[in-house]
């Protein structure tokens, strides 16, 4: 998400006059009759697909994540657990519950049995490496080398298995580069705005000044910079790559970063893409506004523009550091306010795509039904094919089955976001993930419904005797 300072260095907003036509629609958004009459979500049938066993894990699972105190405290649970039982009685525990709910795998092997039973029911897999950092965890160029790697192979198993066609894969550029530096960035480029084609320059190898950074953080710099362009040149006609938002305190950075990758190497299709964040507000660059400014960018500079489109997931944190130092909320007040800018995005997505689809693609990533209702009626209204590729939804493993098997049904382009590990690599993302979607995971009382729904009809049939 390109910082609203980066603006003099780079091709100007679209006009008020689009802006205006956008917020026009997405007064039209909301209007009840362009919720998709088809896809109501309600029916338990959805999950006649999953065995018993699956059936009793989930309703466990997501019982225990309805507790605000267990989600809220899980990490520190999770250690003493560890403490207490050693970390192979750990491992127990938690590989055929939260684990098996929520991660694919930890080997090559595993991974494939739980990719090829997605396959099977019309998902997609989006392999995530939980690989990240945040201030103060930075571990060094050895590290992120090694990160580097796991990011390649994470490149080769998507593109050689035949799980689905159009594969693609998350990445998180702090896993690459550290988030100090990031910080540093953000404030560099509020002040004298780098250029998109000095950091194409950096991952060609070429020795570049990058102003304001000292001689060690321009060398770190280079190298994450060199890094992000192998996994970008192992991925070019194989895999898509996303790349996460993080924290609004390093995000201009991360989104500079990829910005110039996709100039670089989205030449003929969207390779890599960027994440927007629709729970910011006007203060920190709406959404919107990033959306309407990538739009201009990769049109006036000619590349293809792929985007993942949030809410956002560190809400929490956002506001607590902000209370800290004194800075204004950058969240929306309301959810209210986030939903009107996720469909206000969401809707000047979809008119771009349906014009030039060939140039333009989306990811709606939400768990939220009335927003995917809204994009699959949207689809119907402009033309756009459920699976012509240019627009597809995304939600996590292990959550929301009853919507992403429902897409799947009925024709649209259905990826799961697909965490991959041992217990001990994962277990930090999963408390992350946990922490972060709170509100989620307190929120899935229909979920659980719609699994209780299916194994009471299962237990009423094997009474009846199959009748």
């Amino acid at each position: 998400m390109l910082c609203s300072h980066l603006r003099p260095s780079l091709p100007r907003l679209l006009s008020l006059r689009l802006l205006g036509t956008a917020a026009s629609r997405t007064i039209a958004v909301k209007q009840p009759e362009l919720l998709s009459a088809t896809l109501a979500f309600e029916d338990s049938g959805a999950f006649r697909v999953k065995s018993l066993g699956e059936l009793l894990r989930a309703l466990g699972v997501f019982r225990l994540c309805s507790f605000p105190v267990l989600v809220n405290n899980c990490g520190k649970l999770m250690s003493v657990a560890r403490t207490l039982l050693g970390r192979r009685g750990f491992s127990l525990l938690l590989r055929p519950t939260v684990y098996a709910q929520f991660v694919a795998g930890e080997n090559e092997s595993e991974i494939s049995q739980s990719m090829e039973k997605m396959s099977s029911l019309g998902l997609r897999p989006m392999l995530a490496v939980p690989i990240e950092e945040d201030l103060g965890e930075s571990t060094g160029e050895k590290r992120y080398d090694d990160n580097m790697e796991a990011m390649l192979e994470c490149v080769r198993m998507s593109h050689s298995n035949a799980w689905c066609k159009d594969p693609m894969m998350q990445l998180k550029i702090t896993a690459l580069l550290s988030p100090e530096l990031c910080v540093k960035l953000t404030t560099l480029i509020a002040q004298q705005p780098y250029d998109l084609d000095l950091l194409i320059r950096a991952m060609d190898g070429e020795m570049v000044t990058f102003p304001g950074l000292d001689e060690k953080e321009a060398a770190h710099f280079l190298c994450g910079l060199k890094r992000l362009n192998k996994i970008s040149e192992a991925s070019v006609n194989k895999v898509r790559v996303l790349v996460d938002a993080e924290y609004t305190y390093m995000n201009p950075a991360l989104s500079l970063v990829t910005m110039a990758m996709m100039k670089k190497f989205n030449k003929d299709s969207a390779w890599i893409w960027n994440t927007y964040q629709c729970y910011l507000k006007a203060i920190t660059r709406e959404s919107r506004s990033l959306l309407l400014e990538a739009l201009r960018l990769s049109k006036n500079q000619g590349f293809c523009l792929g985007i993942k489109l949030v809410r956002g997931a560190y809400m929490d944190k956002e506001r607590k550091l902000a209370e800290k130092e004194g800075r204004t909320d950058p969240i929306h007040k309301s959810w209210n306010d986030t939903n009107d800018s996720y469909n206000g995005s969401l809707d000047v997505m979809l008119e771009v795509i349906s014009q030039k689809p060939d140039g333009y693609r989306i990811i709606v990533a939400t768990h939220n039904e009335e927003s995917v209702r809204r994009a699959a009626k949207r689809m119907e209204e402009l033309g756009i094919d459920k699976d012509g590729g240019s627009v597809c939804f995304g939600q996590l493993l292990g959550m929301c089955d009853h919507v992403s098997l429902t897409l799947a049904k009925e024709g649209y382009t259905v990826y799961k976001s697909v965490p991959y590990g041992s217990v001990d690599d994962t277990l930090p993302y999963l408390v992350r993930r946990a922490q972060e979607n709170r509100t989620v995971l307190q929120g899935i009382r229909k979920e659980r419904d719609l699994l209780r729904q299916e194994l009471n009809r299962r237990m009423r049939r094997s009474l009846t005797g199959g009748r």
